[in-house]
C-alpha cells in the first residue's frame, strides 16, 4: 500500500493513500458507461429534429460534453468525476495547495497520451512504476490519485481504547455532521502536534480548534486544544460507527 504525505497551507502534513491502477481503472469504466448512455440520450433527441437542428445540437451539446467531461467534472467537483466518486477516489495536487484550473486542464490534455492514442499502456505502465503512482498528466501537473475517504479507524489507539465505548456519552453531539475526510483533517493534526511540537503546529491546532468550534457554535476553546480535538474524534466514532 502506497501512501505520500501532503502538507496543508498551515503546515500540517496529512497523510494519504494513494490509489490503486485497479481503482483508477474501474472509475474510468463508471465514467465511459454513464458517458456512454448519456450520448445514446442525446442521439434519441437528435432523432427528434430535422437534419439541419440535429447536426447543430451535435456540435453544440454532444460534442463539448463528450470531450470536457473529464475536465468539467474533476474542475467542478473537487478532483472527482462520477467515477472517481463511485470509488472514493479523488485528484490532488502534491504541494496540499488547492487545484487550479491549469493543472486540471494539463491532467485533461495529457489524457490523450496517456490513455487513448496508447490504449492506456503508458498510464499503466507509468501508474505501477512511479514513486507516486502517477501517469504522464499527473507528473507535469504535480498531482496525484488518492483515496478521498481513508480508513478513519485505523490506528486511533486511544478510540479503539476505550473499553466502555457503548456507555460512551459524546460531549460534542454536532461534530456527527463532520465529514469523514474533516475528522481525518483533526486527527492527523493532532498526530503531527505529538511528534513535532513546534509553533508551526501549534498554530495549525489554534487554527483548527477556532474553525471546528465555529463550525458547532461552541464558545472557543482555549485551554488543553488537543484534549478537545480528541474528545471530537471519541464523539464522532461513537455517534457513526
Amino acid at each position: 500500500m502506497k501512501t505520500i504525505e501532503l502538507q496543508t497551507t498551515q503546515n500540517v502534513t496529512i497523510n494519504y493513500e494513494l490509489a490503486l491502477l485497479r481503482d483508477r481503472i474501474l472509475a474510468f469504466v463508471i465514467d465511459a458507461v454513464i458517458l456512454g448512455f448519456l450520448v445514446f440520450v442525446l442521439s434519441l433527441c437528435t432523432g427528434l429534429m430535422g437534419e439541419s437542428n440535429a447536426l447543430i445540437f451535435v456540435y453544440v451539446v454532444m460534442l463539448p460534453i463528450t470531450t470536457f467531461y473529464t475536465l468539467f467534472w474533476e474542475l467542478l467537483n473537487g478532483g472527482q468525476t462520477l467515477g472517481k466518486m463511485a470509488l472514493r477516489i479523488k485528484v490532488v495536487r502534491l504541494d496540499g495547495r488547492p487545484m487550479n484550473f491549469i493543472d486540471h486542464l494539463l491532467r485533461w490534455v495529457f489524457r490523450l497520451f496517456d490513455i487513448w492514442f496508447t490504449a492506456g499502456a503508458v498510464a499503466v505502465v507509468l501508474i505501477n512504476s512511479t514513486g507516486r503512482s502517477q501517469r504522464l498528466g499527473d507528473v507535469v501537473s504535480n498531482t496525484a490519485v488518492v483515496k478521498s475517504n481513508p480508513d478513519l479507524y485505523v490506528s486511533m489507539k486511544d478510540i479503539l481504547n476505550i473499553s466502555t465505548i457503548d456507555n460512551y456519552q459524546p460531549v460534542y453531539p454536532q461534530v456527527r455532521f463532520f465529514s469523514e475526510d474533516d475528522m481525518l483533517v483533526i486527527k492527523q493534526t493532532v498526530e503531527r502536534y505529538n511528534l513535532y511540537k513546534n509553533p508551526a503546529h501549534g498554530e495549525a491546532v489554534d487554527l483548527l480548534v477556532k474553525r471546528v468550534c465555529t463550525e458547532m457554535k461552541v464558545p472557543v476553546v482555549e485551554q488543553n486544544q488537543i484534549g478537545f480535538l480528541r474528545t471530537l474524534i471519541k464523539d464522532y466514532i461513537v455517534l457513526t460507527r
